[in-house]
């Protein structure tokens, strides 16, 4: 338990009532980003074996409800998380690249299993040899395929990462006809 010194103890004092009385204190910033990591809408784009495992994930036996992602949605408009399951082929490219388009902001993307990663053992000219040549990955699952224990791993990784971003940056005061925050 970390020390109390003189100079902290008012505060610490002050602190304390203000919780003896039912009252919560954060910031703006803190609040937002807890609401967000705790309601993450992901939009299913299986390609390949990985989907199998997110399938899975999202089944009863793993609860993905108690992070908050059980909730897969069919519409890249109503989802703030792409999960990359499984190989991109240079023709399904420019079709990923338009769903992520679609999304509103903030967005995130999740790279699972080695072949959505970097390719995995495909290592010909059809296949991208990782979809951030495609749109930026916040969270790599490895694994060929990766267990649903694997990604909600990496789901919980990028809860930590949401929860230590700013929101202002991700575009929670943009405004589309452009004046600024």
């Amino acid at each position: 338990m970390p020390q109390i010194t003189e100079i902290d103890a008012p505060l610490a004092k002050a602190e304390e009532e203000e919780f003896e009385r039912g009252l919560l204190l954060s910031t703006l910033d803190s609040l937002v980003n807890w609401a967000r990591k705790s309601s993450i809408w992901p939009v299913s784009f299986g390609l390949a074996c990985c989907a199998i495992e997110m399938m899975a994930t999202g089944a009863s036996r793993f609860d993905l409800a108690r992070f908050g992602a059980e909730v897969f949605r069919g519409s890249p408009r109503q989802a703030d998380l792409m999960i990359v399951a499984g190989r991109v082929s240079r023709k399904m490219a420019p079709v990923l690249r338009r769903i992520y388009d679609q999304m509103p902001e903030p967005k995130w993307v999740i790279a699972m299993g080695a072949c959505a990663s970097c390719g995995g053992i495909f290592n010909t000219y059809t296949i991208v040899q990782g979809v951030d040549e495609i749109v930026p990955v916040d969270v790599y699952v490895p694994g060929c395929p990766p267990r649903p224990e694997q990604l909600i791993h990496g789901i919980m990784l990028l809860q930590e990462k949401i929860t230590k971003e700013r929101p202002s940056k991700r575009g929670l005061f943009h405004f589309p006809w452009g004046s600024k925050a």
